[in-house]
């Protein structure tokens, strides 16, 4: 059920990512001294590179679980060290992307 959080939690920051940035275009042109920028226009296909992320991390849970049911009939249930290695780093390599996107729609907007 974690993987399934964190899928619906990826997925969820991605939709605000992508819309943020739709709300921010919308916005700009009503705010007085405001520079068009198209940093923001990153954020859609960031954000839907979360969602679709999230997405196959809910398939991925759903099929370790069904893997982790097999063995806990079988009784040999075993840790699969590989797989949460794959998706921390799949993890940290998210955080990377934000970071970098807000690093440069700020750095941007500021100047």
């Amino acid at each position: 059920m974690a993987w399934v959080r964190t899928s619906i939690s990826v997925m969820s920051l991605g939709f605000v990512v992508a819309k943020f940035g739709v709300w921010l275009r919308e916005l700009a042109p009503r705010l007085p001294g405001t520079v068009h920028s198209e940093a923001s226009g990153w954020s859609g296909p960031v954000g839907m590179g979360m969602i679709a992320f999230g997405g196959a991390l809910a398939l991925l849970a759903a099929w370790r679980f069904h893997v982790v049911n097999r063995q806990i009939k079988l009784g040999k249930v075993q840790v699969d060290r590989g797989l949460v290695g794959l998706v921390a780093i799949a993890m940290m390599a998210l955080a990377v992307l934000l970071i970098t996107y807000v690093a440069m729609t700020t750095v941007e907007r500021a100047g």
